[in-house]
């Protein structure tokens, strides 16, 4: 059964509700007509992190990385890959924490690259060091994905 689920669109913030069942068939924003999932990681600022979180009913795994950071370039391409294996059912994004300095002081990002997987709005898992290798990543945040399910 389809049921009805809040994405938020990375393009303009706007919250739009999209049959579950629908997820795979490229659905667009009701409001800017950019589409939902563009198959790579979104950049996100603070707002943008926080809106993610708070309304998207999906979840949302975010690599916290740096410009000037070896191991993170090394995991991008990965991520990359991943990204196109876990969307349309995990938003996948990206927080440059040199940009987003005092969101990675609130969620203790002490170290990066870290992956952070967040469902409902909470943190349910964190791994930090780079996985290089896209099945890595998509196994991981299945796992924790799987380990946190609704009974």
């Amino acid at each position: 059964m389809s049921e009805p689920l809040h994405v938020v669109c990375p393009s303009c913030r706007t919250t739009n509700r999209v049959q579950s069942a629908q997820l795979g068939s490229d659905p667009s924003c009701g409001r800017c007509k950019q589409p939902l999932f563009q198959g790579k990681p979104v950049s996100l600022d603070e707002a943008g992190f926080d809106k993610q979180v708070a309304r998207s009913e999906l979840p949302v795994l975010v690599d916290f990385w740096a410009p000037w950071c070896g191991p993170c370039r090394a995991m991008a391409p990965a991520y990359e890959q991943a990204a196109r294996q876990l969307e349309p059912h995990v938003r996948v994004a990206k927080v440059n924490t040199e940009e987003a300095q005092a969101l990675g002081a609130r969620l203790d990002i002490r170290s990066i690259p870290t992956l952070a997987l967040f469902m409902g709005g909470r943190e349910i898992a964190r791994q930090p060091g780079a996985l290089t290798r896209p099945e890595d990543i998509v196994r991981w945040a299945r796992a924790q994905l799987a380990a946190h399910a609704p009974a």
